[in-house]
């Protein structure tokens, strides 16, 4: 069984212009120790999707279901939530300098949060912990910066700040929101590693949240491709970054930087992502696709399994046959180059 097993989630907000359909019918699961890659442009519903099974999107219609060691988060009262977060299932936010507290000292951020699931830890045991924790994210002099405000720390130990308050209780999975936007390579270099050095040691499972595939193609065992608020593409990683099908992955793929003279320059995704409130008809990615055809503007395609393997599955009405798929890309990628 799954560790967490997501099934047919669907998440909208009603508002004064119309309901926003953030997430539309998602499925995935992650297994204890694994890593889920979710990518995706921006308003794709890869972040609105795992707050929900937290119980952090107010407001919204939500129904489907979300399997946590067998118990639906979905259906859990707020009592119940608050005993899952944290404890069983720990979350790093996109901005560190805004999820802590600047009043506060980073130390005690850390030992709050230990004393706040365990009241019989004193505040003299959590301060020790939480020099512990930090000395195990790689912040430098622990027993001296954990009396230090989060301004005094730069990026990367703010987010390195963030993984020890995550991981402060050995949580069994572990949801990391743009863990490295916004920091330099080597800092994000040095931030990925803390995450798979705890992941190791510790069995978490770990659900990465990104827009950069670079760090899904060094940290993820499997991957969903999200757009439009659902699941365009998923697999296993070498799937997705060897064997895509769907002309979004592809498109994703083929916006990435290359490295020397593999390719002259980039080859963004023509257009935008469309609005949550007045979706198009079909395949939600026909206005932006080069291989759309008349199906594509009529019926929304569901996700099926390419191939042979069904663990690889995509939402487009292209072949699923990797040779025919094949014969297609090339055909597209010559019209492109001839014009």
């Amino acid at each position: 069984m799954a560790l967490l097993e997501i099934k047919d989630l669907h998440v909208s907000f009603p508002t004064d212009d119309g309901v926003v359909k953030a997430v539309r019918g998602i499925s995935f699961s992650v297994g204890q120790g694994k890593t889920l890659g979710i990518v995706g442009e921006s308003g794709s519903g890869k972040s609105v999707s795992t707050q929900t099974i937290l119980g952090l999107t107010r407001g919204a219609e939500i129904s489907g279901q979300a399997l946590f060691r067998g118990a639906d988060l979905l259906s859990m009262t707020q009592h119940e939530l608050e005993q899952v977060r944290g404890r069983q299932i720990a979350m790093i936010f996109q901005d560190p300098l805004s999820s802590l507290h600047p009043y506060y000292r980073v130390g005690w951020q850390v030992g709050e949060m230990i004393r706040a699931h365990d009241k019989g830890v004193s505040k003299k045991v959590a301060r020790s912990r939480a020099v512990d924790l930090l000395r195990l994210v790689g912040i430098p002099q622990p027993e001296v910066r954990v009396d230090d405000f989060p301004h005094q720390f730069s990026g990367g130990m703010r987010q390195r700040a963030m993984i020890a308050m995550a991981m402060a209780l050995n949580p069994a999975l572990l949801i990391a929101d743009e863990p490295t936007t916004a920091l330099d390579v080597t800092v994000q270099a040095q931030v990925l590693q803390v995450m798979e050095r705890l992941q190791q040691e510790f069995g978490t499972a770990v659900i990465i949240i990104t827009h950069d595939l670079g760090v899904v193609a060094e940290t993820a065992d499997d991957v969903i491709v999200m757009y439009a608020g659902a699941v365009m593409e998923s697999g296993h990683r070498d799937q997705i970054f060897y064997e895509s099908h769907h002309p979004y992955t592809e498109g994703l793929l083929r916006s990435l930087p290359a490295y020397g003279d593999e390719r002259e320059r980039l080859l963004p995704i023509p257009g935008q992502p469309p609005s949550l409130i007045n979706l198009p008809s079909g395949c939600k990615f026909h206005p932006r696709c080069a291989y759309a055809f008349d199906r594509c503007y009529r019926e929304e395609p569901p996700l099926a399994p390419v191939g042979q393997e069904a663990v690889h599955t995509s939402s487009c009405w292209l072949p699923h046959d990797p040779a025919e798929r094949e014969l297609v890309r090339r055909r597209v990628l010559a019209q492109d180059v001839a014009s």
